[in-house]
């Protein structure tokens, strides 16, 4: 399954439309005040699904994801040399990839979860990201977010 992920112009906080490949609306992201970023992702019934949110005062950036209310694992931003690492503790996953050129892919050991590449040129972010099983969409997306909003903060979008 693909998504496009794209985020709204002239918004004041975070906010961004999904789209599956045929151009429906599957979620919608929507900021909220708080310290740090904090993005409710709401299903295209207009149900919150899940949470992504940014632990505030944390030397890099650490972001917590949620399920309903249930805690389900973070993505930490690390320290590396000569280009961005960040670590995964979600369903025992990994994500790799050329974080300077915004492509990187999760998996589960060797099985693909997701594959997520930045489209340049356009007047918001935008992202294509290939899910291998429907199962781990809200999984993905939450990843997605995250090192969007990572990145962002550190001014490297």
């Amino acid at each position: 399954m693909k998504l496009w992920f794209k985020q709204r112009m002239f918004s004041w906080l975070d906010s961004y439309d999904i789209y599956d490949e045929n151009g429906q609306t599957m979620f919608v992201v929507k900021g909220a005040l708080s310290w740090g970023h904090c993005l409710h992702i709401y299903d295209a019934a207009g149900q919150q699904v899940g949470t992504v949110k940014e632990e505030a005062f944390t030397f890099l950036p650490r972001f917590r994801m949620f399920v309903g209310d249930q805690y389900v694992g973070q993505i930490k931003k690390e320290i590396a040399f000569f280009k961005p690492s960040f670590v995964l503790d979600c369903n025992g996953w990994q994500v790799t990839g050329d974080f300077w050129q915004w492509n990187y892919a999760v998996y589960d050991g060797n099985r693909p979860v997701m594959f997520a590449s930045k489209k340049l040129f356009n007047w918001t972010d935008t992202y294509e990201i290939d899910i291998c099983q429907n199962e781990d969409v809200l999984f993905s997306l939450m990843i997605v977010l995250a090192i969007d909003a990572a990145k962002c903060s550190s001014g490297n979008d």
